[in-house]
């Protein structure tokens, strides 16, 4: 699917059942500057969604596996029986835990991250959308919008998205691709 289709991925959506009690999940995964915030955002638009931020919870450059964990237990989990799911913020300038993002039961809850369609929270996912583009595309859209901030940190995160998705195997379970190196910007 390529470029997005906003309208294919909504009939998508709406055929698939909740998984996660009355909730339907949509994981937007794939390797970082692959577009899937924009993706992300813009299904969100469309459908009236509430979307999590992975980036916004990560524990730090080295904290991505920690990551899949907290989702489940602090917000899939206490979605899935209609309590309200928290997770902390991570307080990038202070590099520790900040403020809690508070998750509600909501019809329609998009996970927007590196990690989101992980195995541990595939069973309250209802649609997997994975979004890739060329390597000198992604690595360049991640730089730019982090104002150089990332550019220290980009192997140490590829290497943890590498060894993540090669165990995860993510783009295998994907229920559709998503091509995003010929979007303009």
């Amino acid at each position: 699917m390529n470029p997005i289709r906003y309208r294919e991925l909504g009939r998508l959506i709406a055929s698939r059942q909740p998984a996660c009690g009355s909730t339907t999940v949509i994981a937007v995964d794939g390797p970082s500057g692959s577009g899937k915030t924009r993706l992300a955002d813009g299904l969100a638009r469309v459908s009236g969604a509430a979307v999590l931020h992975l980036d916004d919870m990560y524990p730090g450059w080295h904290g991505l596996e920690a990551t899949p964990p907290m989702v489940r237990t602090g917000v899939l989990d206490r979605v899935a029986v209609d309590e309200i799911g928290e997770v902390s913020r991570w307080d990038w300038d202070a590099n520790r835990p900040g403020r809690l993002i508070r998750v509600p039961p909501t019809p329609l809850l998009i996970l927007d991250g590196v990690g989101s369609g992980a195995r541990l929270l595939r069973p309250f996912i209802s649609v997997l959308i994975w979004v890739d583009a060329p390597l000198d595309v992604r690595k360049r859209r991640a730089l730019e919008r982090d104002a150089g901030v990332y550019e220290p940190f980009w192997d140490i995160w590829a290497e943890q998205e590498a060894r993540h998705f090669a165990a995860e195997e993510t783009r295998g379970h994907a229920d559709v691709v998503v091509n995003t190196g010929s979007l303009p910007r």
